[in-house]
């Protein structure tokens, strides 16, 4: 499981090993990480060009030092002070070792001799406000003039929200974010995320309580992918209904159970319209008509149907996904194994809110959304969260941009729907399925477009690429 930490957590916990190691150490440690998490960028650590932008706070002490085991590497290391009060140690370090420091003083455009193989950003630590000063604005900009200079970040980016994933202002997008001992919300959550790269953790040792923010990883999807048992039935692998799809929108029906049925269930029932009932069962000639089932599917192309079939799936009291036109149906509190799947839009309606806020802060919105319906929400997005009502929150890291395409939510619901029917809680199954679609996506894909019965047909190829639990 990849976690994401609060700030305050990790203070509270470097706090603590600090306390049991000799002073300095844990810089020490972080330093050494980040600087050899660059010479893996570069490739090599002699004859490169190292540019350091340096802030007041331990970041900017970690990028001195890690600056400073460079430089007697034999790289050019040279370090832009924004800040009258930047590291003391870092700076004498990096000086004994034979790098470069320039006074905050200087000006940007007359600081450095030669173009940077690498920026590393030590501009603000993770206890910093959102934006950016002007001195580390006019830095950037002189470093955005190069064109094509990669930047490591240190921790998180500069400038972004660390508890929220939020942007406020001016910040820092990385090429590659190195972290110490732990992820930070900003990590997983987006637009925050989006800044950060790709994203190498270093491991200081510290001790930390349960995360508030948590990405399952391909061995968490194994453990609780619901499998048959030897002596497996099709009625105890669990069943699933679909309402879904309309007369004027057939094509989310057929997506809808596309994703369901990817052989995670024992069987596949679909209510809906008898035109639309027969093109499902021509493509899908496995499903099969009405009956018990152990959780529903309720919304995609429903128009304006989607009330009734709603009510009609609320009756049976099982686990249900509701989707699309039924999220406008659906008033909480929710049953506790409902799941909401909206994307930023469709959230936005649900509580009087406007997209933009929405995009801005999904986090906040997303917690809201699953306390105000008493049940667990799926925001899509490019790092969808699933929000489960006592404040738990997963990240989805898999999937491709090429997923933004008609019908994946669909899809997706139906996978859903199969994980709920076969056993998974709703917090689980919402997450497993956010996870199983990105990589059945990614595999789709190869790297290219795709359509979303594309992902459906990857599913099972996703499962088979977990490994064993």
């Amino acid at each position: 499981m990849r976690r994401a930490h609060t700030v305050e957590q990790v203070r509270a916990a470097e706090a603590e090993l600090m306390a049991r190691l000799p002073d300095g150490a844990l810089m020490q440690r972080a330093a050494a990480g980040l600087a050899y998490a660059i010479i893996d960028l570069l490739g090599t650590a002699y004859g490169r060009h190292v540019l350091l932008l340096v802030g007041s706070g331990d970041n900017g002490g970690d990028a001195l030092y890690a600056g400073a085991l460079l430089a007697r590497r034999g790289t050019q290391v040279e370090a832009w002070l924004l800040s009258d009060h930047a590291h003391e140690g870092g700076i004498a370090a990096l000086r004994a070792a034979g790098g470069r420091v320039v006074s905050p003083r200087a000006r940007p455009g007359a600081r450095s001799d030669s173009r940077p193989d690498v920026v590393v950003d030590g501009i603000v630590g993770i206890g910093g406000r959102p934006g950016l000063r002007p001195e580390a604005q006019e830095a950037l900009a002189a470093v955005a003039a190069v064109a094509g200079i990669p930047i490591v970040a240190v921790d998180t980016p500069s400038g972004v929200d660390v508890d929220t994933g939020e942007l406020d202002g001016p910040h820092v997008t990385a090429d590659l974010t190195v972290t110490f001992g732990t992820h930070k919300v900003a990590h997983l959550v987006d637009p925050a995320a989006a800044a950060c790269g790709a994203i190498h953790l270093v491991d200081i040792g510290l001790e930390l309580p349960d995360a508030p923010v948590e990405a399952l990883q391909p061995a968490d999807v194994a453990a609780l992918l619901p499998r048959p048992t030897p002596d497996a039935q099709k009625y105890t692998r669990g069943v699933v209904g679909v309402r879904a799809g309309s007369t004027q929108y057939p094509g989310a029906a057929l997506l809808s159970v596309a994703g369901a049925a990817s052989g995670l269930v024992g069987m596949v029932r679909y209510v809906g319209p008898d035109a639309v009932a027969d093109r499902v069962r021509q493509a899908h000639p496995e499903v099969v008509g009405p009956g018990r089932v152990q959780a529903w599917v309720v919304g995609s192309g429903g128009g304006e149907h989607a009330g009734d079939e709603l009510a009609a799936a609320l009756s049976d009291d099982v686990p249900l996904i509701i989707d699309a036109d039924a999220l406008a149906h659906g008033e909480g509190p929710l049953p506790a194994h409902a799941v909401l799947t909206p994307h930023a839009g469709e959230l936005a309606a649900m509580l009087g809110a406007d997209r933009s806020e929405i995009e801005a802060r999904p986090l906040e919105h997303a917690h809201r959304a699953a306390t105000t319906y008493g049940a667990v929400v799926l925001l899509k997005g490019r790092h969808t969260l699933v929000a489960h009502p006592d404040g738990r929150v997963r990240a989805t890291t898999t999937g491709t941009p090429w997923l933004a395409t008609a019908g994946a939510g669909d899809v997706l619901g139906g996978l859903i729907g199969a994980l709920l029917a076969a056993g998974l809680t709703a917090y689980d199954a919402a997450s497993v399925g956010s996870w199983l679609h990105g990589a059945a996506a990614t595999l789709a894909g190869r790297g290219g477009p795709l359509v979303a019965s594309q992902v459906a047909a990857s599913i099972p190829e996703a499962v088979q690429g977990l490994p064993r639990a």
